[in-house]
């Protein structure tokens, strides 16, 4: 292993001080010396003795094993009273620093935490099972905040300081980062962590959380086979992406896919994905590649199947083009409160684009692409849940018809604080129904909406 300081000691040799001759005690005792904080002299002591080369060469566990050496020789030599705890929580932090990212290492390793909010050095937030509660963790000062972020913006090619105060970007393991800086964070850098789970759920997976139903989860499955346009909307936070990862999970490996995201974080199973990520415009303004000019891109890929991230500008426009286009089975996401406003704000979001497009045409251009819509919703027990599944059907003058295939229905609270409901099906068969038999999936389908109705698999 390749040693983290060279003949430190040497070089930095401290002579013993003189034996300190006892004093009486006064009346007021002077603090003692384990109560004064040594944190700062040490961290700029091993700082200054670190070879940053080969720092970077070590692993996490490694590095944090020499630094904690480098740490118990410095508190030997200058011989502070400091406990072997104190030494390791030191050369632990600054490990975090060197290696990973700072203080948010112990909460992003946590698999039980969903979101992190940093809200200057002093408040950092998590949610843990849909509730947020304040955390012990602490940064330096404001400074330690800035420099934690610009190390999250450099790993993905991004930029972010007073100049370019606001940055979306994702980790390593493929969480989603929103950093905020000054002039426009009043009070310092603030950032959100959206993590991404380890633990890659599928339908099934959401069936045992209590997200939805057995029947429902075969009904989308089903629509996801049968290469149905789907929308899936919701709130932030909701579980748009984790219910879209696990739609994505059903498509025949044989399909090319093409995805296209503002910050990746789709991680798809299939072997012919092709991953395409948005770019901001540089330093001089310039450069800037938008999602409208990657799905633009994306037509000519020959893709089978295109899945955006969210829809939220004048993409939403090419993204119909598309699914209008023999790009069956396309999906993806955009924030709304439920599926009826999904459709008015893509509607809006058309015309940021296409000004000269008349009202008739953009609202049949939707009623053309797309099949399903599946709201999503973080209900106030802090469970995410399937609230409702809608059709598109037609138009009926200048008004989009809709038919619910199912909808949540509350029904009572226990004394857990949990949402006890059911679903209700719709009674209509939906227009798709030649898809569905052209699939050979017709009886699944209606076999699945038996049991719903029937009650057989119905949410906890």
């Amino acid at each position: 292993m390749k040693p983290l300081t060279g003949s430190w000691r040497a070089a930095h040799e401290v002579p013993a001080p003189a034996p300190m001759t006892p004093v009486p005690s006064p009346v007021a005792a002077e603090p003692r010396a384990s109560a004064v904080d040594h944190t700062p002299m040490l961290r700029e002591r091993v700082l200054k003795q670190v070879d940053a080369a080969a720092a970077a060469e070590l692993s996490a566990a490694a590095l944090r094993r020499q630094l904690e050496e480098v740490v118990h020789q410095i508190a030997t030599d200058e011989r502070l009273e400091i406990s072997a705890r104190e030494q390791s929580r030191i050369a632990e932090e600054m490990a975090n620093d060197m290696a990973g990212y700072g203080p948010l290492e112990p909460l992003l390793r946590d698999d039980s935490i969903t979101d992190i909010m940093v809200n200057g050095p002093n408040r950092v937030f998590a949610e843990r099972a849909g509730k947020l509660q304040l955390t012990d963790v602490r940064f330096r000062d404001n400074d330690h905040v800035a420099t934690v972020a610009q190390k999250i913006a450099a790993q993905v090619g991004r930029r972010i300081d007073e100049s370019s105060p606001m940055m979306d970007a994702r980790l390593i393991d493929g969480s989603r980062v929103n950093v905020i800086f000054p002039p426009l964070a009043l009070d310092g850098p603030c950032m959100s962590i959206r993590k991404f789970a380890r633990r890659r759920l599928d339908l099934n997976g959401l069936v045992a959380n209590g997200s939805v139903s057995a029947s429902i989860a075969r009904l989308l499955g089903i629509a996801a086979r049968c290469r149905l346009n789907i929308i899936v909307s919701g709130g932030t936070g909701s579980g748009k992406t984790t219910l879209l990862n696990a739609l994505s999970r059903l498509i025949n490996e044989e399909e090319r896919i093409v995805t296209i995201e503002d910050a990746a974080e789709l991680q798809l199973q299939q072997p012919h994905v092709v991953r395409l990520e948005t770019r901001p415009a540089n330093a001089e303004g310039v450069g800037e590649v938008t999602q409208r000019d990657l799905v633009r891109n994306a037509l000519r890929m020959r893709p089978d199947r295109i899945i955006i991230g969210e829809v939220r500008g004048a993409e939403a426009f090419d993204m119909l083009q598309a699914m209008n286009t023999g790009h069956d089975g396309s999906i993806s996401t955009i924030h709304a409160n439920n599926t009826r406003d999904a459709l008015i704000r893509i509607e809006n979001m058309v015309q940021m684009g296409s000004f000269s497009l008349p009202t008739a045409a953009i609202r049949t251009q939707i009623v053309s692409a797309l099949d399903l819509i599946v709201q999503v919703e973080r209900q106030r027990d802090g469970m995410r849940r399937i609230t409702q599944v809608s059709e598109v059907c037609g138009q009926e003058g200048e008004v989009i018809t809709m038919n619910d295939i199912a909808a949540f229905v509350f029904d009572r609270e226990d004394a857990q604080g949990r949402i006890i409901g059911h679903y209700q099906a719709g009674a209509m068969r939906p227009k798709f129904f030649e898809r569905l038999e052209y699939y050979g999936m017709d009886r699944a389908w209606l076999q699945a909406e038996q049991s719903l109705v029937s009650g057989t698999g119905q949410a906890a």
